[in-house]
């Protein structure tokens, strides 16, 4: 059923605010994806405090630019949704990345990370990285080594 014009305005407040108030953004097209899938998806970007909204590209363009960016959508192809984060810049790209090495027919068209738009590749080397916490567990194994070293010494 088409939206009405109140309905598109709704949204499109709705859209804008997340463009300014999201730390980063990710853009995903999830053509193919199963109800079951999705569902899965939103609960644990839900979990990590991500907003995933679907919308149509006319008006994704029309609230980015409001927010202050320059996005074309009309060059992405596909059905296209956006994970705005709320604290973790990285975690949007962390899960929609892992659930597109879980044969999600899922994947990352581009994003707006630290003010920039960044495109598909980009997007996909972020999703990489290891996690917050994964480093910060990194970095105190680093840090515990030599003093466990010492104590084994003694």
């Amino acid at each position: 059923m088409a939206k009405s014009r109140a309905q598109k305005n709704e949204s499109l407040t709705e859209l804008k605010e997340l463009f300014k108030s999201g730390k980063s953004m990710m853009f995903t097209d999830y053509q193919g994806m199963t109800v079951s899938k999705m569902t899965d998806l939103r609960k644990e970007l839900t979990n990590n405090k991500v907003d995933y909204m679907v919308a149509k590209k006319t008006l994704l363009g029309i609230a980015a630019k409001e927010a202050g960016y320059e996005v074309d959508f009309s060059k992405v192809s596909g059905m296209v949704g956006v994970a705005f984060a709320q604290e973790d810049e990285m975690a949007p790209a962390k899960i929609i990345g892992d659930a597109a090495k879980k044969e999600a027919p899922i994947k990352l068209v581009g994003g707006i990370f630290d003010g920039k738009v960044i495109d598909a590749t980009y997007a996909v080397a972020l999703s990489k990285l290891p996690s917050k916490s994964q480093l910060l567990g990194q970095l105190l194994s680093v840090l515990n080594g030599p003093s466990a070293a010492f104590v084994r010494v003694l």
